[in-house]
């Protein structure tokens, strides 16, 4: 119970630190650059929380993807420790869809504001896809890196879910490669609905970019299909490193 005590702790402690940056930061118009203060304080928040839990990160990157252009990173969904994982050991700076009810939380919700996440309605497709609309443009200029859970929801038992097309659109729109991701390790370190930490080794592999040049809307479902295959590819290389590394 000292762990999650102590994770709990740090918890509250470093979103109010990392947050309170953030948003003091955008309060004062500190304008948005790759691995400026916004991306630093995302990674730190990560990298703090993983450490309190006892959990440590391995990542294998197939290719080095660069801030050069904009990606779209479509990973699996297992645990609230994806996102530290990802947040604080993607070599690029990463930007959320992140559910519109997150917005509203003190603090946590006024600092992804502040860090320009995309906001989505999970219950209005119309206004997901609007705010799709609207990311496409941003992500297009300011070279963005946004990861997205083509799941939709994390999964219950810790296998694959299949994958929406909606984030698939998106990358389409801003004609960003999509590159697939794996996180293996996350699910039952903190199990739904308790309060244990059972730390875990986490391990993310990053896949080769898939290209969206010269796809429509109508290529939607055959992207998603493709990417799902190369993220559950990429578990099975995962899963035999960590029986491996046991």
């Amino acid at each position: 119970m000292f762990r999650a005590f102590f994770y709990l702790v740090n918890l509250v402690i470093w979103t109010h630190v990392f947050g309170g940056t953030v948003i003091v930061a955008a309060l004062l118009r500190v304008r948005y650059r790759h691995w400026g203060i916004y991306d630093k304080c995302l990674r730190g928040w990560g990298r703090c929380l993983l450490w309190a839990a006892g959990v440590p990160v391995t990542v294998q990157a197939a290719s080095d993807l660069g801030v050069e252009q904009a990606h779209i990173l479509a990973a699996n969904h297992a645990s609230f420790f994806d996102i530290l994982a990802l947040a604080g050991y993607l070599p690029v700076p990463v930007k959320f869809v992140v559910k519109k009810e997150l917005f509203r939380i003190p603090v946590f919700g006024w600092a992804i504001r502040a860090l320009g996440h995309v906001r989505l309605d999970r219950q209005n497709l119309k206004q997901a896809f609007e705010a799709y609309d609207e990311a496409a443009a941003i992500i297009r200029d300011q070279r963005l890196h946004v990861l997205v859970f083509p799941e939709g929801t994390r999964t219950r038992t810790g296998e694959m879910q299949r994958f929406k097309k909606g984030p698939f659109v998106l990358a389409i729109q801003c004609a960003a490669k999509v590159v697939p991701v794996y996180v293996g390790g996350t699910y039952g370190i903190l199990p739904k609905g308790k309060v244990r930490i059972h730390p875990h080794p986490v391990v993310i592999a990053i896949g080769e970019p898939l290209s969206t040049e010269g796809l429509t809307y109508e290529d939607r479902q055959d992207l998603a299909e493709r990417t799902e295959q190369r993220v559950r590819e990429l578990k099975v290389r995962v899963d035999a490193f960590m029986q491996a590394s046991a």
